[in-house]
């Protein structure tokens, strides 16, 4: 399922988690040559991001919302 990008924290490895409007968090890392999101690096690209949809597999398969992180 589909659900734009409200937000963003960084986890306990500082990794880029991103808060979408469902209530589950998805990570948006930047590792190249794997996955390439340099976007996510800067408070502009992750800026420019807000409402992008992501497809949120934890939707897919009916989980419960994630823990709220401020």
């Amino acid at each position: 399922m589909q659900q734009p990008i409200t937000g963003y924290f960084q986890d306990e490895e500082n990794h880029w988690v991103a808060k979408l409007a469902c209530g589950h968090n998805q990570h948006v890392r930047h590792n190249p040559p794997l996955v390439s999101r340099p976007w996510v690096l800067t408070q502009a690209g992750r800026d420019g991001k807000m409402g992008v949809l992501l497809g949120c597999k934890k939707c897919d398969e009916g989980a419960p919302a994630d823990r709220v992180v401020r």
